[in-house]
């Protein structure tokens, strides 16, 4: 099992593979000298011009710019006036933006911490969703833009830690795109 980084040429692929890809690799948050980390359980695919529910459908703003941008960095969003959302901007040459949704991670490193960040302990509720993931691992708006590959902040890693099937589904809490099959999710 290998710790290393994601790559650049990782992310500088289809944005529907990357995100199967990512499923069983790490995101890892490192505050001064402690590390917080998780198991990406769960993605969800947003790209372009083919893709209504994507923030980059339109045109780019400067909320998205960063989907527009270079591959492998953090595309981070506030939503519902009070949460934040984490991304890895991802897209092959056919298109111009990108970027996966890190839905759901499974609690590996620095747990007390997600707890304390959280407040709570149900471990099973801590990082089962996008803003609970942010909360938990201290993502804010001071993350957009981050280099995935270089940071020593935040990244993932490939650890390849697959331990289950991978299921298809629609993505969640979308009004258009909802034929698109692009949430991935790992199923023991």
């Amino acid at each position: 099992m290998s710790k290393t980084r994601l790559a650049r040429e990782f992310y500088a692929r289809n944005t529907v593979q990357v995100a199967k890809d990512l499923l069983g690799k790490t995101l890892v948050r490192k505050i001064g000298k402690k590390t917080i980390s998780g198991i990406i359980t769960e993605t969800e695919a947003y790209r372009h011009r083919d893709d209504p529910a994507s923030h980059a459908f339109r045109s780019m703003t400067e909320r998205n710019k960063a989907m527009f941008g270079e591959v492998g960095h953090a595309y981070v969003y506030f939503t519902y006036g009070m949460y934040y959302c984490v991304n890895a901007v991802a897209k092959s040459r056919n298109f111009q933006a990108g970027a996966v949704l890190i839905r759901a991670l499974e609690p590996k490193d620095g747990i007390d911490a997600m707890i304390q960040n959280r407040k709570t302990d149900n471990i099973s509720n801590l990082t089962n969703g996008p803003a609970k993931i942010t909360i938990a691992l201290g993502i804010t708006k001071n993350h957009y833009g981050e280099d995935l590959v270089s940071s020593p902040h935040l990244y993932i890693t490939d650890e390849d830690k697959m331990d289950g099937k991978v299921i298809a589904g629609s993505r969640v809490g979308i009004k258009h795109g909802t034929e698109k099959l692009w949430n991935f999710k790992i199923r023991a």
